[in-house]
């Protein structure tokens, strides 16, 4: 009786609550330090890095990428994105606001 009680319980609320809107991701990527002979190559190198993850990682049409991060280990350098739609922007917005 109360496996039916919890699963009707959760099946209300399954049914009458909204999916998130927003997408927001933190992702991570690397290029090798040999691209970033200078600034050119180096800005060139990071693009090619950040239009692959949109391309081949992300599912949705991002509005905003942010890097958060980026740390040279060892012959690599890894980059930490945020990657957010128009109501992943406003979150982060409403977030921020918060702080």
């Amino acid at each position: 009786m109360k496996s039916l009680l919890a699963a009707i319980v959760g099946l209300t609320i399954v049914a009458f609550t909204d999916p998130a809107a927003a997408y927001m991701v933190e992702i991570a990527t690397s290029i090798p330090v040999a691209s970033a002979v200078d600034d050119a190559h180096l800005k060139e190198a990071i693009e090619s890095a950040i239009d692959d993850v949109l391309h081949h990682a992300i599912a949705f049409t991002p509005t905003v990428v942010t890097l958060q991060t980026a740390r040279l280990i060892g012959d690599r350098i890894y980059i930490l994105l945020l990657i957010a739609d128009g109501e992943g922007e406003e979150m982060m917005k409403k977030l921020s606001a918060e702080d």
